[in-house]
């Protein structure tokens, strides 16, 4: 019998339904053992098609979800199941490069982990994610920045009362930035605070970044909210006036 430790936030996490999409068995096989022995409700999934039909299904809390996939592949997959139900996201990748995570990352994966890996490392990813998505037993009051409001209770953030479509660790970034106004972090500093990392891959920010700005400035390309602090990191503006910042450098903006 697989034995996971617990934590003392295991409560938050009590009944979460996990779906595994893997088409190797034996890979399938250990990670539905040790997240059943985690304490998730597991279902298990061989193909794209199969994972988009269970996710419809069961309505996982998270999809751990294989890249490659045959028939429909793991992005594609992400994509679906990003936009049909938001469900939050691990992805399992054979691909070492950065770009190939980028990809992942991009089609709105919340996480990525590269195979080899260790099934307790799953098993603390998963909680991770998950725990950001839960939120505290006693959220913070809302409050509003500029054209912003963040609702912690509910999970929402919204601009001039418009509900921002936003991925768990997007909603988890901005809320971080929404805190913490016109104060200048690095990725590194960005990866400990939100992704709870104490290393990891800085093009994971980067991409999330990129994908932050798209959702809640005027102009992605002349960001004015999520500006970039040259040699530092990123700096999220208390009082940004609209389209008056000078263009960032081409190729410059990361």
């Amino acid at each position: 019998m697989v034995t996971v430790p617990v934590d003392a936030h295991d409560d938050l996490l009590t009944d979460r339904r996990v779906l595994v999409v893997e088409d190797d068995p034996t890979v399938r096989e250990v990670a539905c053992s040790y997240l059943t022995s985690a304490g998730f409700l597991v279902d298990e999934a061989a193909d794209g098609v199969s994972a988009l039909r269970v996710a419809a299904r069961a309505r996982p809390d998270l999809v751990v979800l294989d890249r490659m996939l045959p028939g429909l592949d793991g992005v594609e997959v992400c994509r679906r199941l990003r936009a049909e139900h938001g469900t939050a996201v691990v992805m399992l990748t054979a691909l070492g490069s950065t770009e190939d995570r980028i990809t992942g990352l991009e089609a709105g994966a919340d996480d990525y982990l590269a195979k080899p890996f260790s099934p307790r490392e799953l098993v603390l990813r998963v909680r991770s994610v998950l725990r950001r998505s839960v939120g505290e037993l006693t959220p913070e009051s809302a409050f509003d920045l500029g054209p912003f409001r963040l609702d912690p209770a509910r999970r929402i953030i919204t601009k001039r009362g418009a509900e921002l479509a936003l991925s768990l660790r997007e909603h988890d970034l901005l809320a971080f930035f929404l805190k913490h106004p016109d104060q200048a972090f690095s990725r590194d500093q960005l990866l400990r605070a939100v992704w709870r990392w104490d290393f990891g891959d800085l093009s994971t920010v980067t991409v999330h970044v990129r994908r932050l700005r798209e959702k809640i400035e005027d102009d992605p390309t002349r960001p004015t909210w999520l500006t970039t602090v040259w040699g530092v990191g990123y700096r999220f503006e208390a009082d940004a006036p609209p389209r008056t910042r000078p263009a960032e450098p081409p190729g410059g903006r990361s």
